[in-house]
């Protein structure tokens, strides 16, 4: 595969960074070990560094050879999740509860590598944005980045992203047009009834009865509400109700997640979810309240940029090796937040088979850092590319 020969020479400095990285994990908002560590590295590399949009965001501007040519903007991801690493290699975190399960630092590690190569050859027409954006795990730091002036601040045309993907090989990549990832919309439903004692259920109102009939009830929305054509997933993840074994409580609490892709099916979904509940909270003869909150929206890529983004995969790791019909995943990616003001692409990069339980989210997860000049070399070519002078 044809990695930039430069790139290739400072594969063992990328790695170190990642190594750092992945040993100082943050979670959202408070990245500010990494986000000096980035501001350093673009400031070494003598490239104009902007910080604090979204508290600890990175933005870095490099102007080509010539800079009379349009702007882009790149993004990496910053923060790590809640997790108790598992490893125990040298670079494993040194947080306790905290860790890099999802390859946040070799993406920030990449696209500092690509920063570094075009930062020495500026062989473009035009701007180049480097996003270091926080809080991509559950807190939507990419939606925050874009209502603190993103865009504004630093006018680009364009935006492009991109993440590791277990179970695709390392010198792989895929891309897609149209939905590459879910909307990520999560529910809290309150149920109360009557509480009684656990042998006399016929002198109260049972929580637990009507929640487990929702739990039920809710998964008709998929199969037998919204076309079975389209794609959703309902899925409650919590119960909490009742303190002992022999008194029905009065509250029980479902907590869950909605995904999909359009967001006329989020629409019908929504209105489904408070439908049902409604509906099985009228026959048990009690109360029930819904929250439902829109967290991420659909991450949708736009036809010319994905076109684009292919185009410079197979110039990196040959057209044979650029997957154009994997299927969008239900995970959810706030990169949709800067999709919905400007037109890019979001490609997933192979990371390996994700043997040994090296897969997304899992304590025994690391990036491999095999594919840093992978993911590199991509980022500079899709510059050049797309600002060719």
């Amino acid at each position: 595969m044809p990695i930039i020969n430069r790139i290739a020479e400072f594969h063992e400095e990328m790695t170190g960074w990642r190594r750092d990285i992945h040993a100082h994990p943050e979670t959202a908002f408070e990245e500010h070990r990494t986000s000096q560590f980035v501001a350093d590295r673009l400031t070494e590399f003598g490239i104009e560094v902007h910080r604090g949009l979204a508290g600890t965001g990175v933005v870095g501007t490099l102007a080509g050879a010539r800079g009379d040519g349009p702007s882009i903007g790149l993004r990496a991801d910053l923060d790590a999740l809640h997790i108790e690493e598992k490893n125990d290699f040298e670079h494993r975190s040194q947080v306790p509860g905290k860790m890099h399960a999802c390859g946040h630092d070799g993406h920030t590690s990449m696209l500092l590598g690509a920063a570094k190569y075009l930062a020495e050859t500026r062989n473009f027409a035009g701007t180049v944005r480097f996003i270091f954006q926080p809080a991509e795990e559950n807190e939507g730091g990419a939606r925050v980045m874009v209502e603190d002036g993103l865009f504004e601040q630093f006018p680009m045309e364009q935006v492009f992203g991109m993440h590791n993907m277990p179970r695709v090989e390392i010198g792989e990549m895929a891309v897609r047009s149209g939905p590459m990832m879910a909307a990520f919309d999560i529910f809290e439903i309150r149920v109360t009834g009557h509480g009684t004692h656990a042998a006399a259920p016929h002198l109260g109102s049972d929580a637990i009865v009507a929640a487990a009939e929702m739990v039920t009830a809710l998964q008709t929305i998929p199969s037998r509400v919204v076309d079975p054509q389209e794609s959703v997933v309902v899925t409650v993840t919590q119960i909490h109700g009742g303190d002992t074994w022999n008194v029905i409580p009065e509250d029980v609490t479902l907590r869950g997640t909605v995904r999909a892709f359009l967001p006329e099916i989020q629409e019908l979904a929504e209105a489904s979810v408070r439908r049902i509940v409604a509906g099985v909270a009228a026959t048990h003869g009690l109360e029930a309240a819904v929250d439902y909150e829109r967290r991420y929206p659909p991450t949708i890529n736009h036809d010319a940029e994905s076109e684009l983004a292919a185009r410079v995969a197979a110039e990196v790791v040959g057209a044979e090796n650029v997957h154009r019909g994997l299927h969008p995943k239900m995970a959810a990616e706030d990169f949709s937040f800067m999709l919905n003001e400007r037109p890019g692409c979001y490609v997933w990069l192979g990371n390996g088979p994700g043997e040994g339980g090296c897969l997304l989210h899992n304590p025994h997860y690391d990036f491999r850092d095999e594919a840093l000049p992978v993911g590199a070399s991509y980022w500079a070519r899709l510059v050049e590319t797309r600002l060719a002078p």
